[in-house]
């Protein structure tokens, strides 16, 4: 599936100093894409909206050390 490249834009939560631990999102009709900024060309995930917001939700939920 390709999508538009004005379309995506990085996670705000990209890390420190160059943001190297980042993903990108979409939001294209009916779906979410994801794919790691590193490498946009390797592949992307794409999840119904509602499914997403699951997704989030539980990243958020987990506590980090």
């Amino acid at each position: 599936m390709r999508h538009a490249m004005e379309n995506w834009r990085k996670s705000s939560y990209s890390g420190p100093d160059d943001g190297n631990n980042c993903v990108e999102i979409a939001n294209v009709p009916t779906r979410i894409a994801v794919r790691d900024s590193k490498a946009p060309a390797h592949g992307t995930l794409t999840f119904r909206a509602e499914v997403f917001e699951v997704f989030l939700g539980s990243i958020k939920r987990v506590r980090r050390p």
